[in-house]
């Protein structure tokens, strides 16, 4: 493009979700700041009247033109406004066009010219009044507009166009519920207002099934004149590999009634219908309101050009955008911003490499990492929306200035919850809540008068006393000490989030700088700097505007996607060609937007890979043909451990990045050592208590300045906090360095008990799920990569369950007694790790394999580690190990005793492989096995790390008190809860559908221990449905948890009141001997009778009707392959909420594998995925609909079906209606029916269908009808 005329201004904005910044450049070379409310206002309080029209205000908007707020409206209420005559920025005067009583003397105000932000922020800026036109300007944009659309659900009125069978598709989702201890369960609408089939069908190939005829669109088009929506997404099956049925309606779509058609296969042209049909979806859902925004600021931009920031961190025209590409646009102009600065001092100094950018805003805190090159994702989640798309790998913490501080269940908290604009922090003076910006304020990290926006300290410190109020023994803990602790607990929940994208995946924050910027990040960069290890700390003089500065830094970018999915080997020669291809589309993409190949690079050429058979991909960086499968084998031996020898490397995808050259970097002045003189100094808290700071002025500082802390820098935009053991050096772009010299940390580790029982309770929780997503990845299977079928534990020396990642609830209170019963087994020495499946050590069923290690820390037992991964294959009588005519636990697979993985530090495989091929049954995948079980070995090993690290951190005696001390948490909790109950006895019977009985009967003494008694129910089961007392605990585990309702851990204090009685060689606690061929069968026990035993506990208390109560198992495969997949069904009704439709509930929570993946994988079409209508039971609430899925298998396969709840009904509660039972069948292809029962296997052929109806949840409640 041709250079703009240099008489032009550069305005960069950034429009967040509280304040807008905007750096503006003038033609002459001068830069101006502004901030404003992003609700396009200023604010300010009426201090006195000095006469009827003209009062003294109190503000901070640096205006020096008299005439700039002329016909701006001042607003006191939404009913009260008044327009400006003129303000006077001598006095801090505005006169008025009418009187004003003296009411409100003292009032906050608003003023507004009723514009965009980004309009008032660029007439600030080039001081121009709004009765004339802004001057000749390019500006740049990045906004949360589409964001918080999305997130409060007020964007267009939408109708999506889907595959028939597939209507309810984005209603259904993963079928994973949000909150996995939740009994009334609140699944997020879809944000389409109606949804067509369309009757068409593409086969994984692209061919066509179904072809897409003239009449079907006539009928879509009628439909769509009638429903009348403001935007249309379309998303059809395996679109991604054939678009022409997309491109056919889209072209059918007069322009003119259907302005915004969004087209799945041209916004992501990727495998996977639901992410795919969701990004179609947002895309349409927000596309009118994304354009009216932009044409509303681009009408104000005369003569100049409106360029957007996309969330990958590029710019695009504005008529051009895309609104998905809005989601994270903010933040990725905060990332380019941090690169930007990183170059600018790499350019001094040489050392500063990797970078670790920490953006502190008012509601939440991102992050994100840079080594050489940006760190990309292309499924994003914001909201409730999942989309694919490309955007900057930013993790958000819901910890910033606005989260609120509080006390519950006995300790302190920080967050989730936010207080926003409005009513903002209690210091805003619009009664607020207690908020980590007030904690600053009172802790003299901030200063009243270099705010933005009027505070008050006193405002602050009545919020924190009404939070002393509620808590006992407040008397016991100065404010100081409860101020700091509230402080740690947000610095370490943004420091995990930190180590979510460094130490998780591979990456050590110790060898990267940390860059602090946002509202708040300068003044926690040098707490969460020393508690990553981090030595160096870059705050850019821009940190309270980077986002915007990174507006200004930013190229405009294209991406060039192809999706391949072929054997590398195959198509290796097609490689460099397709490259071309797509370099080409990408260049073409820019040159429209008007420059020319010469002002263009190819940024980025990347090849995404993976073996055959799984779903996860790793990318690198093209060089050469020859040089590929080196350097993805490298990549994935340095991130997962281990290497496939047998199995096919695959070619996911290519992309290509072209963009326009960056802009230079600035010349830094020159600088020498200078030791400043503060202007002014404050008293503020430390670990050495109340001290006086110097307070610096960030823009009298001169290049050089070197001095150390404590002290506080005050810019207009940011304030920075110099920890003790820190030295600042300003560079010469005046950015602030800090150097960690001997650093103690600001807070004292003899903080409150409340907070460290806080502290403990994250930094435990931190061990388990940082377990859990190292699990995720470096495992191999889909089952355990995708449908995340797995859990982590961490339990405390005597092998109790201390905390849990949030994974599979029929896991998770089983892992102490397994690890109980496995060191009464073997001997466990340091540098060991157990491996079990055997269901008479505290396992479930043979699929789930459990590592144990011991942690040790200077000699001393501090815990154990532990994690249960569910193996899709590991022998059996059938495929997918789980046979249902089983008798033996021989039949159900590989029966693993306690035995040693690791020994002494030495992996034993050779014998482990050996136990997994030899026997009677052995794996028919013992490759993946192995691949699996090294990613459950590196979870244990980082799991141990983290703990020791803990240990040598805080003390081994302080380690075992805070375990102990969240057992009695909970305990204390679970105490509370039984002192309330009005009965102090409870029973219930309930029948699995062979008529096998489960009793149980509940009773609270008078000194609230709480027995449990399964006196009653049947015998040994002669088949699969027996559980073990594992799974019974798990049940009872889970049950007490859900009654308790609470943001508790779940862990085995919940037991320490309950006593639980199980009859001997029953079904429930069935006789284990050494000989798998003696020892009963299982497998249904694991997945069915755990649901049953949960219906059947929630039944006893009354508390909500009965869920789908099964995991609907489903499993084919022949020798080659096994599929297994468990379906959602319905949920229960309760006092005030109805049961949710389509969702895993209780034991399980596992992803369903998406429709085009499984197509694409497996022999199998298929051909409706949706809500079971009126199958949940009828009452005052409503049970929650299940699931239908219907299959056409295309290949000879062994079908196996494990369900429940298809003779007995799920029960309804205080007269709400029972649930409709399941059902399933096959159709065969010369069409004859076959009826399968609950539990039941069959053969079948191409083209016969399968079809299963899930249960619905019961009804509560007489409904009004009755």
């Amino acid at each position: 493009m041709a250079t703009q005329s240099a008489n032009r201004w550069k305005i960069w904005v950034d429009t967040g979700g509280t304040f807008t910044d905007c750096l503006a450049h003038s033609p002459q070379g001068n830069l101006h700041r502004v901030k404003v409310l992003s609700d396009g206002t200023l604010r300010g309080k009426l201090l006195e009247s000095i006469n009827s029209t003209r009062w003294k205000i109190k503000q901070n908007w640096h205006i020096s033109q008299p005439d700039l707020l002329n016909a701006y409206t001042l607003q006191i209420s939404p009913s009260q406004s008044y327009l400006i005559q003129q303000f006077n920025p001598e006095d801090s005067s505005i006169i008025f066009s009418e009187p004003l009583t003296e009411e409100f003397t003292g009032s906050d105000f608003s003023l507004t010219a009723h514009e965009e932000a980004p309009v008032l922020a660029a007439r600030l800026a080039t001081a121009t009044p709004i009765n004339q036109s802004l001057p000749p300007m390019e500006m740049r944009l990045g906004t949360t507009r589409g964001t918080n659309a999305l997130l409060e659900r007020k964007g267009a009125k939408t109708t999506l166009l889907v595959t028939k069978g597939f209507k309810d598709l984005l209603v259904i989702g993963t079928q994973q519920r949000p909150h996995i201890f939740s009994l009334n369960i609140q699944k997020p609408a879809p944000y389409y207002e109606n949804v067509i089939e369309v009757d068409e069908r593409l086969n994984a190939e692209g061919d066509a099934v179904v072809l897409l005829a003239e009449d079907e669109m006539n009928r879509v088009q009628q439909q769509l004149a009638t429903s009348q929506p403001e935007s249309v997404a379309i998303a059809l099956m395996h679109s991604y590999c054939n678009p022409t049925h997309e491109q056919q309606l889209a072209r059918v779509l007069p322009k003119e009634k259907f302005p915004y058609v969004s087209v799945s296969s041209q916004l992501s042209p990727s495998q996977k219908i639901v992410p795919r049909a969701s990004t179609a979806l947002v895309n349409a859902y927000l596309a009118p309101i994304i354009h009216h925004y932009l044409d509303r600021i681009g009408k104000h931009v005369p003569d100049g050009s409106l360029k957007v920031m996309s969330s990958a961190g590029g710019l695009a025209d504005a008529n051009l955008f895309q609104p998905k590409d809005s989601l994270l646009s903010g933040p990725a102009g905060g990332v380019v911003g941090a690169v930007s600065v990183l170059k600018q001092v790499q350019s001094q100094f040489p050392d500063f490499q990797r970078l670790l950018s920490l953006d502190m805003g008012g509601t939440s805190t991102d992050v994100s990492r840079y080594d050489e090159e940006y760190d990309y994702q292309y499924v994003t989640k914001v909201g409730d929306a999942e989309i694919t798309s490309p955007a900057l790998a930013i993790e958000t913490v819901a910890a910033g200035g606005g989260s609120i501080c509080q006390y519950k269940n006995g300790a302190l908290a920080v967050g989730p919850e936010s207080a926003g604009a409005y009513p903002g922090p209690a210091c805003y003076g619009q009664g607020g809540p207690l908020t980590i910006t007030d904690v600053n304020l009172l802790l003299g990290r901030l200063r009243e008068d270099k705010f933005g926006i009027p505070i008050n300290r006193d405002h602050a410190q009545r919020a924190l006393d009404n939070i002393k109020e509620n808590m006992p023994d407040a008397s016991d803990i100065s404010d100081e000490a409860l101020l700091a602790g509230f402080l740690q607990i947000a610095n370490e929940k943004m420091t995990e989030a930190v180590r979510s994208i460094s130490v998780q995946k591979g990456f050590d924050p110790t060898d990267y700088t940390l860059l602090g910027f946002g509202g708040a990040g300068g003044q926690h960069a040098c707490e969460i700097a020393l508690l990553l290890g981090v030595k160096k700390v870059i705050i850019p003089h821009e940190a309270g505007l980077l986002s915007a500065y990174g507006m200004g830094q930013a190229v405009l970018e294209r991406f060039a996607t192809r999706q391949i999915l072929r054997p590398y080997a195959e198509i290796q020669a097609n490689v460099e060609e397709w490259i071309e291809q797509l370099r080409q589309e990408a260049t073409e993409l820019c040159q429209q937007e008007g420059y020319t190949e010469e002002e263009l690079e190819t940024r980025l050429v990347k090849l995404f890979l993976r073996f055959e058979g799984q779903e996860s991909t790793l990318d690198i960086d093209f060089t050469r043909l020859d040089k590929v499968i080196d350097a993805y084998r490298q990549r994935y031996e340095n991130l997962y451990g281990h290497w496939l020898t047998d199995r096919q490397i695959e070619l996911e995808s290519i992309k290509v990045v072209v963009s326009t050259l960056p802009p230079k970097p600035p010349i830094p002045e020159k600088s020498e050592p200078y030791l400043p003189d503060a202007g002014a100094s404050q008293s503020a808290y430390t670990q050495q208590g109340w001290v006086t700071v110097p307070v610096y002025n960030w823009g009298q500082l001169r290049v050089g300045t070197s001095f150390s802390g404590p002290a506080l820098v005050l810019s207009d935009t940011t304030t920075l906090w110099i920890e003790s053991g820190w030295r600042v050096q300003l560079d010469g772009h005046r950015n602030a360095l800090l150097f960690g010299e001997k650093q103690e940390g600001s807070i004292s580790r003899d903080a409150p008990e409340a907070v460290q029982l806080a502290l403990f309770t994250n930094r435990f929780g931190s061990v388990a799920s940082g377990m859990g997503t190292l699990l995720e990845r470096t495992s191999f299977s889909v089952n355990v990569k995708e449908r995340l079928d797995f859990s982590c534990a961490l339990l405390d020396a005597d092998a109790k369950l201390i905390v849990n990642a949030p994974h599979i609830p029929v896991h998770l209170g089983s892992l102490g007694m397994c690890v109980r019963a496995v060191r009464s087994a073997i001997l466990i020495e340091e540098g060991d790790v157990i491996i079990t499946n055997h269901p008479g050590y505290g396992g479930s069923h043979l699929p789930d394999v459990t590592l144990i290690a011991p942690v040790y820390f200077e000699n001393q037992l501090i815990g154990y580690v532990a994690n249960r991964a569910h193996h899709a294959e590991i022998g059996g009588s059938r495929p997918g190990s789980m046979p249902t005519q089983a008798t033996s636990l021989e039949e159900e697979g590989v029966v693993i005793a306690p035995t040693y993985l690791v020994r002494q530090g030495e992996a034993q495989w050779d014998a482990i492989r050996q136990m997994f091929t030899t026997g009677k049954y052995p794996t028919r995948n013992v490759e993946e096995n192995l691949a699996d079980l090294n990613g459950g070995l590196a979870s244990i090993r980082w799991g141990g790390e983290a703990l020791q690290q803990l240990a040598k951190q805080y003390g081994t005696d302080t380690i075992a008190h805070y375990m102990q001390q969240i057992a009695f948490q909970t305990e204390n909790s679970l105490q509370d809860y039984l002192k309330q109950l009005t009965k102090r006895s409870y029973e219930a019977t309930e029948l699995l559908d062979d008529g096998s009985q489960l009793q149980v009967q509940i009773s609270v003494s008078s000194d609230n221990q709480l027995t449990v008694d399964f006196l009653g129910s049947v015998v040994t089961h002669p088949n699969n449905l027996n559980a073990t007392p594992a799974i019974v605990y798990s049940a009872v585990m889970y049950v007490l948890r859900l009654l308790l309702d609470e943001d508790l851990p779940l862990n085995e204090g919940l037991l320490q009141s309950v006593k639980i009685r199980l009859p001997k060689d029953s079904l429930l606690n069935p006789t284990f001997s050494d000989q798998p061929a003696q020892c009963p069968a299982v497998v249904g026990g694991n997945t069915e009778t755990s649901q049953r035993l949960v219906d059947t506990l929630l039944k006893a208390f009354e508390v909500v009707a009965c869920s789908q109560g099964t995991m609907n198992n489903v499993l084919f495969g022949n020798e080659q392959f096994g599929y297994y997949e468990t379906i959602g069904g319905g949920s229960g009704a309760g006092d005030g909420f109805a049961g949710a439709d389509v969702v895993h509930q209780h034991m399980t929570n596992t992803r369903i594998t998406d429709p085009e993946v499984l197509e694409f994988r497996y022999p199998v079409r298929l051909e409706e995925f949706s809500v079971r209508p009126n199958s949940g039971g009828n009452g005052k609430w409503q049970g929650g609909n299940g699931i239908v899925r219907k299959f056409t298998f295309l290949a000879p396969l062994s079908l196996t079906v494990l369900t429940q709840h298809r003779k007995v009904a799920p029960y309804g509660m205080v007269g709400g209606e029972a649930g409709e039972i399941g059902r399933q069948w096959i159709i065969r292809n010369n069409g004859s029916q076959k009826t399968l029962n609950g539990i039941d296997q069959a053969e079948v052929e191409v083209g016969d269908q399968f079809i299963i109806h899930t249960p619905g949840g019961g009804g509560y409640g007489l409904s009004d009808e009755a």
